[in-house]
């Protein structure tokens, strides 16, 4: 693993290695047995890794009892206990292609024949296994550690998705089998289970993994039964060769491949995720691990890598196991998205409508692949229940494109005495009163003239959902206003090229380029200048609807509350606030600015766009070389359909671009819902019907 240092460069490899095994035996039973870890994933890993090479490089330090040889945690004594007949083991990591490679030259030293390998997606959750006697799930069981586990029956039995009893014809029933595989939280189940613990004031799960294992091991199997948990098996255990003899012909099925064993598994209706691939060569094992690398965030589950495993039953059993893993698996780790680091400082900023958001200052690390300095806390009371601290090491979590969030501080790592951190009064940028909505979690700086605010006004006028202006960040813009040329958006089409010369960063290029952007923005739709305004509670789907119902900025300004109410998609708080934004003299000396340099104020031309898709609900996965995203989810609503980001019974069709989404199209096909390709949304976007299969 890389970051691991080198065990001939420790000053004291005796005395490291105790500490070492301790932090290693503290993590683990705060991981395993209390569903509580501090640290994240990749920091354990760490340790661990260090741990096995200082033992490793120096054999007589190894131990046979060190944590480096365990599997697990000791099992809690919350629940009976339940031996495993064959032991649940754990996975050895490879954090590189490189690892994979030197793993698969110690296969090809030990088999015979050509090996294929299984790549299946890492399912970040619980490990479970069920034991079917004649085909009724008679135990479900936690790994614990590795040899005994923790009878979670009931609890499991709670799980719609794993089935009571096998669907099998009765002459295929196994006398007993055993099942094993991953129990895991949706990532929708996870964020309103968290949305409902904040609610009640009660502390939120770190990540999906930490919410699936607490709602799993639960005394009373009745609150398992409120959370969504789903479950993807991942292999079928076969029993002793004398128990399956003394169970008759139908006691196992017959398979020499795991990818076959797989498939028995979905034929008697356990889940098994879609995403299996087995491959000839490590180019294809490599390429599939790039490829989930960049579509984790796809998936409606979390994987932290990809298990790479022999396919041939026959040379698994010629590699064997050391005392913790099998030879014949290897875990592919994905970078972390949680890392642990300090918490510097917390500040505030303050957005486009005057919120307050406080947010904190990091020492870099390095998350999900990109360096994080900044991450959100969100608001007053996400600070107070996770009472972080100036001065805390803290969690922070970054996937994909979200931006960096703060989880919660290592409380066993707190300096003594670290003061509580408050909420500020005034506001950092103007020094005007912060002020807490009634039955809001917000706080607003009320000063409607406060720079911060302005700045981000103007920002967020030239971002791309609003009028798209390239070149015109933050950076930017807070230049401009220093040197007195934007106090507000409508200041922006005043900018002429000899107010760029001479500021830095613009060459006769760049400058041509800007003025290019500002100049093509002036036709953007007028839904785009609605959202550009900066209209508080108005989104781009309310201002889709104003735009095409009203037709023109001016009848939107003169229109009543009632009349805008009125129109579909807006409402009474919406419509109230709209009305409230244009009767502000403020704003219309900004409107006016607008008018006068030409940008288009005119909704869809006449007639309006034919509500063909009126009650359809498309989903858009992988790219398409006709539209954005963004492009294509306007297209569909254009026409009066929906364009949500997830599958599910209600969905029309799914639009399937290069390298969609593989859990939107296998939920497609569970669900048996059409899947069309570029062409075919062309077809549905000017018929309104899908193309004939």
């Amino acid at each position: 693993m890389t970051g691991i240092p080198d065990p001939s460069a420790i000053p004291d490899p005796s005395a490291r290695a105790e500490e070492l095994r301790r932090l290693v035996e503290y993590h683990n039973h705060r991981y395993h047995s209390l569903d509580d870890p501090e640290i994240p994933d990749a920091e354990y890993d760490a340790l661990a890794g260090e741990l096995r090479a200082i033992e490793a490089a120096r054999p007589e330090l190894a131990d046979a009892a060190s944590p480096s040889q365990a599997v697990g945690g000791a099992p809690s004594a919350l629940f009976a206990p339940v031996a495993h007949q064959v032991p649940m083991m754990s996975l050895d990591n490879a954090f590189s292609f490189q690892d994979l490679v030197a793993w698969a030259k110690r296969i090809e030293r030990v088999v015979s024949g050509e090996v294929r390998f299984a790549c299946e997606l890492k399912i970040d959750g619980v490990a479970i296994a069920l034991v079917y006697e004649a085909g009724r799930l008679v135990r479900a069981a936690t790994r614990g550690n590795g040899e005994v586990g923790e009878d979670v029956t009931a609890n499991v039995a709670t799980v719609s998705a794993i089935p009571e009893r096998l669907d099998l014809p009765a002459d295929q029933v196994p006398a007993r089998i055993e099942v094993r595989g991953e129990l895991y939280m949706p990532l929708a189940a996870f964020e309103a289970l968290n949305r409902q613990r904040a609610e009640a004031g009660l502390r939120l799960f770190a990540n999906p993994r930490n919410s699936a294992a607490g709602s799993l091991r639960q005394k009373d199997p009745a609150v398992t039964a409120t959370r969504e948990l789903a479950y993807w098996a991942h292999q079928l255990v076969q029993a002793e060769a004398g128990a399956a003899r003394a169970a008759g012909p139908a006691a196992q099925p017959q398979v020499r491949r795991h990818s076959e064993a797989l498939a028995w598994l979905a034929r008697a209706g356990l889940p098994v995720n879609p995403e299996l691939a087995v491959v000839s060569s490590l180019e294809e094992v490599h390429d599939y691990c790039r490829r989930w690398e960049e579509r984790r965030h796809d998936l409606d589950f979390e994987i932290d890598g990809v298990v790479v495993k022999v396919d041939d039953l026959s040379q698994r059993r010629e590699l064997g196991a050391t005392s913790r893993a099998p030879r014949w698996a290897m875990a592919y780790k994905f970078p972390p998205q949680e890392r642990a680091t300090k918490l510097v400082d917390i500040m505030v900023s303050i957005g486009k409508s005057g919120k307050a958001t406080p947010f904190a200052r990091l020492e870099p690390v390095v998350v999900g692949g990109s360096t994080v300095g900044l991450a959100s806390l969100h608001n007053e009371d996400q600070v107070a229940l996770k009472d972080v601290r100036p001065g805390d090491t803290v969690l922070v979590r970054k996937a994909g494109d979200v931006i960096p969030e703060v989880l919660g501080p290592v409380l066993s790592a707190r300096p003594d005495g670290l003061a509580r951190w408050h909420f500020p009064t005034r506001c950092p940028v103007c020094g005007g009163p912060l002020v807490r909505l009634a039955g809001e979690s917000d706080t607003y700086c009320t000063n409607l003239d406060c720079p911060g605010q302005r700045l981000q006004r103007i920002v967020h006028f030239a971002s791309r959902g609003a009028m798209d202006i390239e070149g015109l960040g933050e950076s930017r813009v807070a230049l401009f206003v220093q040197q007195g040329l934007l106090a507000d958006a409508g200041d922006i089409y005043a900018i002429r090229a000899e107010d760029l010369a001479g500021l830095p960063g613009f060459a006769q290029q760049s400058v041509a380029n800007l003025l290019g952007a500002i100049e093509a923005s002036k036709k953007r739709p007028l839904a785009n200048l609605l959202v550009g305004l900066s209209i508080r509670h108005l989104g781009e789907t309310g201002a889709v609807a104003l735009a095409r119902a009203l037709g023109h900025l001016d009848r939107i300004q003169g229109a009543s509350v009632a009349e805008l109410a009125a129109v579909e998609g807006v409402g009474p708080k919406i419509a109230a606030s709209v009305a409230g934004f244009f009767g502000s003299p403020r704003n219309q000396v900004v409107l006016e600015k607008l008018r006068r340099t030409g940008v288009n104020l005119e909704g869809p031309a006449a007639p309006a766009q034919v509500q063909l898709l009126e009650g359809c609900s498309v989903v858009v996965t992988g790219s398409l070389k006709g539209w954005s995203r963004e492009e294509a989810e306007a297209a569909i609503k254009a026409r009066g359909g929906k364009s949500p980001g997830t599958v599910s019974k209600k969905t029309t069709a799914v639009v399937a671009g290069t390298d969609p989404g593989g859990a939107k199209l296998a939920a497609a096909t569970d669900l048996g819902i059409p899947v069309v390709d570029e062409a075919g949304f062309a077809a549905l976007l000017e018929t309104g019907h899908l193309p004939a299969a």
